[in-house]
């Protein structure tokens, strides 16, 4: 069997290839290793998503799903708060994004992207490739058994946590962040508060390098999770829920809301979650979403590179199929790496307590504000915003004066 392009998953990435690929008149075969809708991890989305759902066509079949909505972000230091509303950010885009749950929102995805006429393998997985000159020959296996050979003209891994090509090539490195683990799950919120404090995605800070997320969905429950280094969970005794109730028991800001909640499932724990890969594309392939890099939850910014990606790679992959040189460090690896450099320069600045002395800071300006606060948004390849273009001297001096009453 033939296709022009074939996608390895059928995630947020994949399908958003999937879209650009249809849009261009090509053929794709998605591979997908579970059967929707099936659940994962990584249920906030950024505002910048929403200009890739609507690039992909998929913007209206979100909409129908009545996600609840999320208009910016609130971060907790024991009695401090700081607030960031998507209304105020610097650069010119969308000003609410979605809480989803994440088996409802891909299924979503994955429904619209079968209406155009792309075809979707569920419960096959992806056995070997065989990367030729002009052609990849892709082995397949069902559920069932039955065994299959796709020959594309390119292909697009977007597995996620699966890492096919990675894998196969021996492309993994370790992450050049500190290893950190989290414990979650979703909890039946009886004790939700009303109005915005109920519906808005909240961090926590626990202690230094330690940190809670709550994000509400219009379900009624709420994803809860912990973010620590690994040493962290064992000062708490018990199983993972054991453990989980006594890390929101002990924090002020999360005991009486989640005090004696019924759990959704059993938590999960996933260890030293952060990696990173030797290179993002080869002959006839390509990377994207968590099968290539994945940084760190704080910010929510998975999802976002997952589509970005995909959108992406969808967009060159069918430009070289039709024909088109495509420079792929220039066009792919360095617009991903602009976007993935920055967010890491956030994420090493919340673990060093750098953005702290920002987000905390008695006096901001509001210029200042709604430049951090499109990062926050997503908007990370915007350079007309000084807090991307030079993001590390800019938060880090920013900082320094902050912390010298200089600001």
């Amino acid at each position: 069997m033939k296709t022009d392009i074939l996608i390895i998953g059928a995630g947020p990435s994949g399908t958003m290839a999937a879209a650009m690929i249809w849009k261009a008149g090509l053929d794709a075969i998605i591979i997908e290793k579970e059967k929707f809708p099936r659940y994962v991890i990584g249920e906030s989305l950024l505002p910048r998503c929403m200009n890739l759902l609507e690039e992909g066509g998929y913007l209206e079949a979100v909409k129908k799903q009545n996600f609840q909505k999320k208009y910016g972000a609130v971060f907790i230091r024991k009695q401090n708060i700081c607030a960031f509303n998507f209304k105020e950010q610097f650069t010119e885009g969308w000003t609410w994004t979605w809480q989803v749950p994440r088996d409802e929102f891909d299924k979503a995805l994955a429904d619209e992207a079968q209406k155009k006429g792309v075809d979707i393998r569920y419960q096959t997985e992806v056995t070997d490739i065989e990367f030729l000159e002009n052609k990849q020959l892709v082995y397949t296996k069902n559920n069932k058994g039955e065994e299959q050979i796709i020959e594309a003209e390119f292909v697009i891994d977007a597995s996620g946590y699966g890492r096919v090509i990675p894998r196969l090539l021996g492309l993994d490195l370790p992450s050049n962040l500190e290893p950190r683990s989290s414990l979650f799950t979703q909890i039946e919120d009886a004790h939700r508060p009303d109005g915005d404090a109920g519906d808005r995605i909240t961090i926590v800070e626990v202690e230094p390098g330690v940190w809670i997320w709550i994000i509400p969905f219009s379900n009624g429950k709420t994803s809860v999770g912990v973010v620590a280094p690994p040493e962290f969970y064992d000062r708490h005794e018990g199983n993972y829920e054991e453990k989980l109730r006594k890390i929101l028991a002990e924090e002020s800001n999360t005991a009486d809301r989640f005090k004696e909640v019924p759990l959704a499932f059993d938590p999960v724990f996933i260890k030293s979650y952060s990696i990173a890969v030797k290179q993002l594309f080869g002959n006839g392939w390509v990377l994207t979403g968590n099968a290539s890099e994945f940084l760190d939850p704080v910010f929510s910014s998975g999802v976002t590179f997952a589509m970005e990606s995909g959108w992406k790679a969808g967009l060159l992959a069918a430009r070289q199929v039709k024909g088109e040189m495509v420079n792929w460090e220039k066009e792919y690896v360095d617009h991903i790496m602009q976007g993935v450099e920055t967010f890491r320069t956030y994420v090493n600045a919340w673990y060093d307590d750098t953005l702290q002395a920002i987000f905390f800071a008695d006096t901001i300006s509001p210029k200042i504000k709604a430049q951090v606060c499109s990062v926050l948004a997503g908007y990370v390849w915007d350079k007309s915003n000084p807090f991307v273009r030079n993001h590390h001297k800019t938060i880090y001096t920013l900082a320094d004066m902050l912390k010298e009453g200089k600001v």
